[in-house]
C-alpha cells in the first residue's frame, strides 16, 4: 500500500512540474495546486498507513505499540493542507486580476505588455 502512495506521489509531482512549466498561467496555478498535494501525500506516506491500529496510546502504557500509525505527519498534512488552501486563493485572485488588467494568461504575451521605450531598470547599485 505504502508503495502504490509513493508511486501517486511522484506521480503527482511530476504532473504538477510538467504543469508548471507551462506559459499559461492557470496550468501554472493547477500545478502549484498538486505539487501541495505530492507533499501532502508524501508526508501521510512516512507517517505509516496502517489500518490495523490507531494512533492511541493505552492508559496502562508510556509509549505506544509499534505497529501503530504516527500522529505528528497527520497533523502536519492538516496544516498544510490549510496552507496549501490559502496560498491557492491568494494564487487564484492574483492570476484573476492580472488576467483582468492584461486580458492574457498567456506569460509570454505578459512580458510584451512592459513598455518598450522605457530605460531599463537599475540592475545594481
Amino acid at each position: 500500500m505504502e508503495t502504490a502512495m509513493a508511486f501517486l506521489g511522484g506521480l503527482y509531482f511530476a504532473v504538477s512540474i510538467y504543469l508548471m512549466l507551462s506559459q499559461y498561467i492557470i496550468r501554472i496555478l493547477l500545478g502549484a495546486a498538486l505539487f501541495s498535494n505530492g507533499v501532502n501525500l508524501t508526508l501521510f506516506t512516512m507517517g505509516r498507513i496502517t489500518r490495523e491500529t490507531p494512533p492511541l496510546i493505552p492508559p496502562d502504557a508510556y509509549v505506544g505499540t509499534p505497529d501503530i500509525a504516527n500522529g505528528l505527519p497527520q497533523a502536519l498534512v492538516l496544516t498544510a493542507i490549510v496552507i496549501a488552501f490559502s496560498l491557492f486563493a491568494f494564487l487564484l485572485v492574483l492570476v484573476m486580476r492580472s488576467y483582468q488588467e492584461l486580458g492574457t494568461d498567456d506569460t509570454e504575451e505578459m512580458r510584451r505588455a512592459e513598455p518598450r521605450d522605457e530605460p531599463v531598470p537599475p540592475l545594481g547599485y
